[in-house]
């Protein structure tokens, strides 16, 4: 039964996405704010970290199927999410070897997955000619404000998940 737990998790944090701008307070959005909300990346670098084993990957296969799912409904372009989503998980998938996941080390990962994963697509959107934002006025209007608004995100689903997720995954994988 736990293993439906995780999906039906990505799914509702990413439906909640798409609602989640309705609670942002207008002066923010007035002032130019853009925030993208990054909930299930988030909850999938929690995946990588304290649910996947060294020779698991399902967190780069829900990375991959979340940024499709983000692609196809909120983008014109597909593969531009999906390829950054992937991207980043693997590499914080490799990075977990080296480093011990605690609050700190998570909350610096969090912080390096949502700027590689926001400035690489804003790249590729520059690139190709969609987005015509400068760096510092994408710098301050909409990096800096959606570190911060998923940085509150992750305070709230941390302390949520971290210890579910290690019970999912003793309970899965300690049959192997």
């Amino acid at each position: 039964m736990s293993r439906i737990y995780i999906p039906l998790l990505l799914l509702f944090l990413f439906v909640i996405e798409g609602i989640g701008y309705d609670f942002i307070p207008n002066a923010m959005l007035q002032q130019g704010w853009l925030l993208v909300a990054h909930w299930a990346f988030i909850f999938i670098i929690l995946m990588g970290l304290f649910y996947d084993l060294e020779k698991t990957y399902y967190s780069i296969l829900a990375a991959i199927i979340i940024g499709l799912m983000r692609d196809v409904i909120y983008t014109d372009i597909i593969g531009v999410y999906m390829f950054a989503y992937g991207l980043v998980i693997y590499f914080i998938h490799g990075v977990r070897k080296v480093l011990h996941a605690n609050f700190f080390v998570t909350l610096l990962l969090v912080i390096v997955g949502v700027i590689l994963v926001d400035s690489g697509v804003s790249f590729a959107y520059y690139s190709i000619g969609i987005n015509k934002m400068l760096f510092t006025d994408y710098l301050f209007s909409r990096l800096l404000p959606t570190l911060g608004f998923n940085i509150l995100v992750f305070c709230l689903l941390y302390p949520i998940f971290k210890n579910r997720l290690l019970t999912w995954s003793e309970n899965r994988f300690s049959n192997k």
